[in-house]
């Protein structure tokens, strides 16, 4: 059973499309969905295992794709994934900026350090990423970015670190959509909310609690799927979003639009959006489903 996306057959035939952050959840789905609709998809990761593995699986449904294992804070390191895939490829068309990580911890008791790497990983990879991108090849050729950001409007207590790079990287998308618009190039963003992706996996056995409460905190009381965040992104990447730039994107079940205040009452006709035909119900949430 191949992917089934929502957007028209062979939409991206042609075209090249990089997905940082591809070996796994939101990453690993979009690369699905850019391939099934004909776009040569270029993963990067850091682990290039991961990599191979989405490489093996696109390329069973039919699909094209190539990887680079890439640490996207390291900037000549970035400079010579980008060189290279417009060497074997002519030029890249588009751009995901999904890679990203982080950690659980109140600011009193991040160091340094580990605000830094979060920063760095959130926000100067995603720049560093877009900047080359833009330097090497969609500065003559146009082009369409996406940077992956979240839902950090009402800042992001337990994890303030990743807040403020979300933050600047939402700013970033904004600045770039003006400089860069004279050369076709569109940069937005989009905002994921809770999504039952892989991810969930990272966190250790105290936040098993909190995760079972996100559900409850989102209007529409359910989480997001990864599929619905890949079409999201692809509508952004595609011919159809021609007249849209600078913006971002929120894809989160109104969850960010002041659900603290308006009672939440038990919803209906809501049902999830999963076209992913490889898709993996995370670990946690079917151990909270059996509960």
């Amino acid at each position: 059973m191949p992917y089934q996306s929502v957007l028209k057959e062979g939409l991206f035939e042609g075209k090249t499309i990089i997905v940082t952050g591809g070996g796994s959840g939101i990453g690993r789905c979009t690369a699905h969905e850019l391939a099934s609709l004909g776009a040569h998809v270029v993963v990067i990761g850091r682990k290039l295992e991961k990599l191979e593995q989405v490489c093996n699986e696109i390329q069973e449904d039919g699909g094209k794709v190539s990887a680079f294992a890439c640490d996207i804070r390291e900037e000549d390191k970035v400079k010579e994934v980008i060189k290279a895939i417009v060497s074997q490829q002519g030029h890249i068309h588009g751009l995901v900026n999904n890679a990203g990580g982080q950690y659980p911890a109140p600011l009193a008791a991040i160091n340094q350090k580990g605000f830094e790497t979060v920063v760095r990983t959130n926000l100067v990879g995603g720049f560093l990423m877009a900047r080359e991108v833009y330097n090497q090849s969609m500065v003559k050729h146009g082009g369409a970015i996406v940077n992956i950001i979240a839902d950090m409007w009402g800042g992001m207590p337990g994890m303030g670190h990743s807040g403020a790079a979300r933050a600047g990287m939402d700013n970033f998308t904004k600045t770039a959509a003006v400089e860069w618009a004279a050369s076709g190039v569109r940069v937005n963003a989009v905002a994921p909310g809770w999504i039952a992706s892989s991810g969930l996996d990272n966190y250790d056995a105290t936040m098993k609690p909190f995760i079972a409460s996100l559900k409850n905190a989102v209007p529409l009381k359910r989480l997001g799927t990864e599929a619905e965040i890949s079409a999201a992104i692809c509508f952004l990447l595609s011919e159809g979003a021609n007249f849209i730039s600078g913006a971002t994107l929120r894809v989160d079940g109104a969850a960010s639009q002041g659900g603290r205040v308006w009672p939440l009452a038990k919803a209906k006709n809501s049902e999830p959006w999963n076209g992913f035909h490889r898709a993996v119900t995370p670990r946690v949430i079917q151990e909270l489903e059996k509960e």
